[in-house]
């Protein structure tokens, strides 16, 4: 009787669920509503039968009617528009009003420091170092005295060159006097200022051979080696110290070709040495001639270091100006992309509708990004940019208009 019992409940729940599946619904393939929906007595009988007219007539079947009037293909956005009428459903957004400015134009550069000279002051006379004036760093300007020669006999050349001279002078104005007096032909007194005038010369040679002696920097700059010692002998091929000329001082670098159409002699250039230093000048040469192997062109910027703070052969990075161009600076958070992936801002028109316009970025930095395509004026979606489509209606709140009003009306009437 226990097992009978036990059966025969088993056997009404079982009874009791299938009536109760039987009045669902099965939605076969997962097209959305509407489509694929059927009763779950269908699986059994597929055209009608007993059961489902029991159903039917206990008014147990389920029933599965789209009462709403909405299109089942519409995205939820488009279900939401449709089911709210229009304007009562414009979504809030937060623009940002953006005018074209000037934006500069920059080609990066890589590069070194080069000395503008690097002069070896060489003697112009043969003699041994007798005193040397410069140490290794020193600044010298031009002019300045580097080393000494032993005079020799220079000294004594002068001397001799300058008693020639007087008794040249003496003769010719003896020959004068004669003249004066008649007792000399008129024209007796020219081969002796000719040998004045040849006195003269040597005299002059004299000197200069021996202020050869004192050897002068013809540049300003800072001694470097190679520097003559005391007692070393100079044949008038080794200098008595290198002067590396400093200021101005140049950037060496290179133009990539693709680059080489926009650049000319006199731009401004920015540039900042792996040191921390930093100088502005303008461009002075640029090469005809592509480098071989990086089809680049070499350029120079000549940059102002009357203080010597730059030095020479430091790694540096050159910031050239070619100009301006007109673009949008916008935050980076403004970008976005449209259905087709392309890469643009979301704007509001006039009639607070959303437009996409598809931007160029032309250059990144901390104060946002640089970007062409857009209206010379132009109201951004800054705040819900990625839930509005174009075309869509919205409520824009303007927070470039919202923070000029309270200054506006601070101001003193």
């Amino acid at each position: 009787m226990r097992a009978l019992y036990s059966y025969g409940l088993a056997g009404l729940i079982v009874l009791g669920l299938a009536l109760w599946l039987g009045t669902g619904a099965l939605v076969i393939g997962g097209n959305g509503p509407g489509n694929g929906t059927r009763p779950v007595v269908a699986l059994f009988e597929e055209n009608g039968g007993p059961v489902t007219d029991a159903l039917n007539a206990s008014g147990l079947a389920a029933e599965h009617h789209d009462e709403s009037g909405i299109d089942p293909h519409l995205t939820i956005a488009e279900r939401i528009a449709q089911a709210g009428g229009g304007e009562t459903t414009a979504r809030s957004v937060r623009v940002e009003t953006f005018t074209v400015q000037p934006m500069a134009i920059e080609v990066p550069l890589r590069g070194r420091t080069k000395a503008k000279a690097s002069v070896n002051v060489m003697p112009e006379t043969q003699g041994i170092v007798q005193a040397v004036h410069v140490q290794k760093g020193q600044r010298v300007a031009a002019g300045d005295l580097i080393c000494t020669l032993d005079q020799g006999t220079r000294a004594a050349a002068v001397a001799q060159a300058e008693a020639t001279v007087a008794q040249a002078q003496s003769a010719l104005d003896s020959n004068a006097e004669l003249r004066n007096k008649g007792l000399a032909p008129a024209n007796s007194g020219f081969p002796l200022e000719a040998n004045l005038k040849a006195a003269q010369a040597g005299l002059e040679n004299a000197r200069a051979e021996l202020a050869r002696t004192e050897v002068r920097t013809k540049v300003a700059g800072v001694v470097q080696d190679p520097l003559a010692t005391i007692g070393q002998f100079m044949a008038g091929q080794t200098p008595c110290a290198t002067v590396v000329e400093l200021d101005p001082m140049l950037f060496i670098g290179s133009v990539p070709e693709v680059r080489m159409g926009l650049a000319r002699l006199g731009l401004e250039a920015k540039v900042t040495t792996v040191t921390g230093q930093t100088a502005e000048g303008q461009v002075t040469f640029l090469a005809s001639v592509a480098d071989s192997a990086t089809r680049s062109f070499p350029v120079e910027i000549e940059l102002p270091n009357a203080d010597g703070r730059i030095l020479d052969g430091l790694t540096a990075q050159a910031i050239v100006n070619l100009g301006t161009a007109p673009a949008h600076l916008l935050p980076q958070s403004t970008l976005t992309l449209d259905d087709q992936g392309v890469l643009g801002v979301r704007a509001v028109d006039a009639d607070k509708r959303v437009a996409f316009y598809p931007v160029t970025i032309m250059r990144d930095t901390r104060e946002g990004i640089w970007v062409t395509g857009l209206p010379p004026r132009v109201d951004v979606i800054t705040v819900g940019q990625d839930f509005v489509s174009a075309g869509q209606l919205v409520n824009p709140t303007n927070v470039s208009e919202g923070a000029a009003a309270p200054a506006a009306e601070g101001q003193p009437t």
